[in-house]
């Protein structure tokens, strides 16, 4: 194995479990994490089953399905929970990005097949001997009344595990959970000893040792923690594995460090060919003077994250992932610029060098990308620079930096604070990393406690107990079709048709329940329903419910999520709502438009500049009810009522027959009020959003806040046109008009103004995606030229091409066979070990040669599928048989010409 290339090593894992143990081979998900807003990144091979563990996935789902599974993961840990970051660069085994061999069982095997595969391939595939290898398993905890996994135990002594390299941890070690609640489990980890000899590493096993490494993880998901922190068993066992492919390459590479294997040594070549100078040499700590390994170590690093989470639509930006990204970016060229004293540019340079397959095609977008985001952050590293000097030179013989000036650097000049403690630490100086840390900490938790608040507060996703409940009650799963009932009416509106449901099961506080009394807030799940969930990036409808035969009734929906195939409606009960109520559902068909929104704020900012005086006064309940314009009197009130009126006396508007109160804002409320409008200063409406059928709910700021939120939709709006000019020039990407995006709807500002650069911005993505489609179109009519000129004169042409997706090979097959004349048909090996066909038959070829019949014989011989019509076709397998594959397409036309 010592022989073998890392994509070798990748390819028997995968081969080992699809082949040998009939798991289903997939690829591998974006790094950029779908439906799960409490992930930066994809950080672990399970993240996308995530819906299998917790009961979620639609039924109908292909995701429901599964059983077995085996794939490569590329996985970031950088921020959030699992968070790398700041330990790269300092050993030779951490890394921001990694990828992640795993196998699983969804309800299928568990503990004993798990491990006898895990051994098989270990010891009798990889040929790794077995006193080098020791296993621990879970010994037990009292405080949680769980006992030691002796299952596990035992299971590796019958497979010849020598008994003293058998080890019990605790939970810590060996109890792995998905988070503070939810799925969990005993795992079981197979560590490995560098050393060898004969001797007995026991001892160092889960020490942070450098030569006994944890190489394998087993997890065995058994149990659901719950929020109280008890245990429940799991309705269905699941097993999921995961092993670091570098650490494995590593070891079969005969290697003691990660950095020394094939994954790695393109790039810190490249890197010494591009600065010059002592080239990279495996040293650590102390012994690494001017920690010039360390910057071989975290740009090799840094470069391999950059080039995958950029390739995945992941870019350097401000918020969530982005700026961890920008993070990771800005720590490299640091290491580049002012360690390896490398010219501007390097970091850039070195994409070529990182053998992953699918950046291929985007090499020229990543190179771009990087380089714009070095060149903006030179400047930064040199005012940041100059402000750490200046400050050093005034603190005399102190080693205290100040944190109020790492705090400053941090947040005006875009510095991640770890690097500025490097720099710091390089020059022997310190940071006061508990105040640092803790104004972090402080700034993260302001960030996270909106989302916290939407991810905890929802009634409507269901736990995996009550889904598995439900599903062994035989309640169905929603018919959600009628969501697709609208018709564009003559006004050019669209209308919903109403939609009559009943209700199936109610859910509060974790549980199904047959009747939710009034006042409290709970999830309905009906049989039927016209309202969109949440999923696919779209958000969910807005509207309201309302009980069959009770008109003045009404429950407007908070949210609606979909789970395992149930639709959940969230409401706030207004009376009891029972489990075969019968209700009748309203989709929300238009908000304010972006010219009332203009209107509104016009008339209140009229209103502050006049300084008007607010008049408050109380008066008979009867008299009250005779003031015209008066917003609603339907409410309970005391009697006599207070009355506010803005600019009028209230004697005034109390006078009979008056019209005063028809032309400003007069209300009952005993609420405190302002004196005078001015007071107010500024006012904008920062969001609006239907609460049920024609009536709006918006939010606005005043004041300071009100001025922010003007200043930051004029920076957003410099960024909008700014991006205008580039995506003219072609120099913008659609990631890019994507993050703005998401910026804008996340961001307090004029409502009216983020409706019209939303508008701009989708103007540009569809102008983005214009350019792309030409893009492509060139891109296959070059590979149609060069495969023309490759196969002159033949009568079918018959070849592989490097594309990356099946549209673009679809049009290399169409340019190619317009400009030969004959039938056509190419292949596409992915990185993901598929393999793309599309083939089109010319007009000669028929009708003796269907295109159909054609992809479909290919595809079925790679184990694929295909389909398509007589002249033109496409489909996908798996096979590494190239050679063998081409021959079988060229074979079948040669049985119909």
């Amino acid at each position: 194995w010592s022989g073998l290339r890392s994509f070798q090593v990748r390819e028997a894992f995968l081969r080992f479990f699809q082949g040998r143990h009939r798991h289903r081979r997939l690829p591998s998900a974006s790094v950029r994490p779908r439906g799960d807003p409490a992930l930066l990144f994809v950080n672990a091979g399970m993240n996308q089953f995530k819906p299998i563990f917790l009961g979620t996935a639609d039924p109908r789902s292909e995701l429901a399905r599964y059983q077995r599974v085996v794939n490569s993961q590329k996985c970031v840990r950088a921020g959030g929970k699992h968070n790398d970051l700041e330990d790269v660069g300092r050993d030779t085994y951490h890394h921001t990005f990694f990828e992640m061999l795993g196998s699983w069982s969804f309800g299928d095997y568990f503990k004993e097949e798990a491990c006898s595969m895990a051994w098989e391939l270990l010891t009798k595939i990889y040929e790794i001997p077995q006193d080098r290898l020791y296993v621990t398993y879970f010994g037990g905890d009292s405080s949680l009344g769980l006992s030691a996994d002796e299952e596990s135990r035992d299971i590796w002594l019958s497979l010849g595990v020598c008994p003293s390299h058998v080890l019990p941890f605790p939970l810590k070690e060996n109890f792995w959970e998905m988070g503070d609640t939810g799925p969990c489990g005993p795992c079981t980890e197979i560590h490995y000893d560098h050393i060898g000899g004969g001797r007995n590493a026991a001892a160092l096993v889960n020490q942070d040792n450098p030569d006994v490494v944890e190489i394998w993880n087993l997890v065995f998901m058994q149990y659901d923690r719950e929020a109280s922190g008890s245990l429940r068993p799991l309705p269905q066992h699941h097993v999921d594995t995961g092993m670091g492919l570098e650490r494995l390459v590593t070891i079969l590479q005969g290697k003691r460090s990660n950095y020394d294997t094939d994954l790695f040594t393109p790039i810190l070549d490249a890197i010494h060919k591009g600065c010059g100078g002592p080239g990279y040499q495996g040293l650590v700590g102390k012994a690494d003077v001017k920690c010039m390994n360390m910057a071989y170590r975290v740009v090799a690093d840094h470069v391999r994250a950059l080039s995958v989470c950029i390739a995945d639509g992941v870019y350097p930006g401000m918020s969530g992932a982005e700026v961890v990204l920008r993070r990771i970016l800005r720590r490299a060229v640091r290491f580049c610029s002012e360690v390896l004293h490398a010219p501007p540019g390097l970091l850039a340079s070195l994409v070529p060098a990182v053998h992953i397959l699918s950046l291929l095609l985007l090499f020229h977008q990543i190179v771009t990308i990087i380089s714009e985001n070095e060149v903006a952050f030179l400047s930064s590293l040199q005012r940041g620079r100059r402000i750490i000097d200046r400050t050093l030179q005034q603190m005399g013989p102190s080693k205290l930096f100040p944190v109020e000036v790492a705090w400053s650097i941090y947040g005006n000049l875009g510095f991640p604070l770890d690097l500025i403690g490097l720099m710091l630490e390089e020059k022997g100086i310190q940071l006061d990393w508990e105040i640092v840390n803790k104004l972090a900490q402080e700034d993260a938790e302001k960030a996270r406690s909106q989302q916290t608040e939407q991810l905890e507060g929802s009634a409507a996703q269901l736990d995996v107990h009550s889904l598995a409940q439900l599903q062994r009650d035989g309640v169905p799963v929603t018919n959600d079709i009628p969501k697709y009932a609208y018709t564009l009416g003559p006004d050019g509106r669209y209308v919903f048709s109403p939609c009559q449901a009943t209700i199936l099961m109610l859910y509060k506080d974790r549980s199904l329940q047959k009747e939710v009394g009034a006042g409290q807030r709970c999830g309905v799940i009906l049989d039927r329903t016209s309202f969109y969930a949440e999923q696919g990036g779209q958000a969910h409808d807005q509207g309201y419910l309302m009980l069959l035969g009770q008109q003045d009734v009404l429950f407007p929906v908070e949210s609606v999520q979909l789970s395992g195939g149930y639709v959940v409606h969230e409401v706030t009960v207004l009376e009891t709502l029972r489990a075969g109520d019968q209700v009748q559902l309203f989709v929300d068909e238009a908000p304010v438009t972006t010219q009332q929104m203009q209107e509104i704020e016009g008339i209140i900012q009229e209103v502050i500049k006049r300084d008007e005086a607010v008049y408050m006064a109380e008066a008979p309940l009867m008299l009250v009810r005779s003031i015209q314009g008066l917003r609603t009197i339907d409410e309970v009130y005391p009697d006599p009522a207070r009355v506010v009126s803005v600019g009028v006396p209230v004697d005034t508007v109390l006078t009979q027959n008056s019209q005063a109160a028809m032309q400003t804002s007069v209300e009952l409320c005993c609420g405190t009020h302002l004196l005078k409008t001015g007071a107010i200063q500024d006012l904008t409406v920062i969001s609006e959003h239907q609460l049920v059928k024609g009536i709006s709910r918006i939010i606005a700021v005043t004041g300071e806040q009100a001025k922010q939120a003007r200043e930051v939709g004029q920076r957003l709006a410099a960024e909008v046109d700014s991006l205008c000019v580039r995506v003219k020039r072609g120099n913008s990407s659609l990631p890019e008009i994507q993050n703005l995006s998401k910026e804008l709807d996340t961001t307090a500002m004029p409502q009216w103004q983020r409706r019209e650069l939303q508008t701009v911005l989708k103007a540009l993505q569809r102008a983005t995606n214009t350019a792309i489609r030409k893009l492509e179109i060139s891109q296959a009519a070059e590979a149609a030229q060069i495969l023309l000129e490759k196969h002159p004169n033949q009568p079918v042409i018959i070849d592989t091409v490097p594309v990356a997706s099946l549209s673009i090979l679809v049009k290399v097959v169409n340019q190619l066979c317009d400009k030969s004349g004959v039938s056509v048909l190419l292949l596409s090996p992915q990185a993901s070990g598929q393999v793309l066909c599309a083939c089109q038959v010319s007009k000669s070829s028929l009708p003796m040669l269907s295109a159909a019949d054609w992809a479909v014989a290919v595809c079925t011989w790679m184990g694929g599928k295909a389909g398509g019509s007589g002249i033109v076709a496409k489909g996908s397998g798996n096979t590494k048989d190239m050679q063998g594959v081409l021959t079988a397409a060229l074979e079948y036309v040669r049985t119909k010409l």
